[in-house]
């Protein structure tokens, strides 16, 4: 079994992730389940530019476009709602629509380069108690910007030790050092492998434990084969994941790399009945 904990729907700015596609994408490659978050939220663009109103959605409307997909395609979508800290913040319109869809919703996505705010601040840690309150997970994006910086997840991983932060590609744009070392200590912080090389995806398992790393991809972020070629038409890392990982790792802990990590901090087990 794979699943993909780390993965997207959405078209805007140069995002052209339609629903089918990821369906496509996971017929395709063999991917059997997929957390996604709908791009559609992101606020501002990749330089920090506001994006015109006339495109931007609120979060409430896209997790609902999130939870609508997911119903279509029982069995094979969990959702994210991604959130907007910028220019909404917690609202009871998002809380009703999270406690009317825990059975689908596994946790909340925050994007800190398209909201274009630091995620120690005070208006990420709203979503941080929300989703304290609701048991739920965190995913985040972490790079090489001064907002995204996984120095500040860490800092929030330690005020909220009851809420389990994952570090979405390990610090994209790094040698993924830091995101490594702050993995390796602080108990209820991981990281997924999205755009992370083997290489350093080994490094974290031998220093963090195989349990704190979960597969996660980004798809079809470049189309329906982003899991095989990157739009130069090379060959994509994630074959390596599909291949040479599965050779330099014990099925048992391929097995936690792949799912079994993304069942126990997801709670998937009930989606999952009919699969595991």
């Amino acid at each position: 079994m794979i699943i993909d904990m780390h993965s997207h729907i959405g078209c805007i700015m140069d995002f052209n992730m339609p629903e089918e596609n990821l369906i496509k994408s996971m017929d395709k490659y063999g991917i059997d389940f997929s957390i996604c978050s709908s791009c559609e939220s992101a606020s501002f663009d990749h330089n920090g530019k506001t994006l015109p109103y006339t495109v931007q959605k609120s979060q409430e409307e896209t997790y609902e476009q999130t939870i609508a997909f997911a119903r279509k395609h029982k069995g094979r979508i969990a959702v994210m709602p991604w959130v907007t800290p910028h220019y909404e913040g917690v609202t009871p319109k998002l809380t009703a629509i999270i406690k009317e869809n825990l059975d689908i919703t596994v946790g909340i996505k925050i994007h800190p380069v398209h909201s274009l705010i630091n995620f120690n601040s005070p208006q990420v840690e709203e979503y941080i108690k929300l989703a304290e309150g609701f048991n739920l997970p965190i995913l985040t994006h972490t790079g090489n910007t001064a907002e995204s910086c996984c120095e500040s997840v860490y800092e929030m991983a330690v005020k909220y030790p009851k809420v389990n932060f994952i570090m979405g590609h390990m610090g994209l744009g790094t040698d993924n050092q830091e995101a490594i070392k702050l993995i390796r200590k602080q108990k209820n912080l991981y990281g997924d492998t999205a755009w992370v090389p083997v290489k350093s995806t080994i490094q974290a398992i031998m220093e963090c434990g195989i349990e704190k790393i979960l597969f996660g991809t980004d798809n079809p972020i470049d189309g329906i084969d982003t899991l095989d070629v990157n739009p130069k038409g090379e060959r994509s890392l994630y074959q390596q994941y599909f291949n040479e990982l599965k050779e330099l790792l014990t099925k048992d802990d391929y097995d936690m790399l792949m799912y079994k990590n993304s069942v126990r901090i997801f709670k998937l087990k009930g989606l999952l009945s009919n699969k595991l």
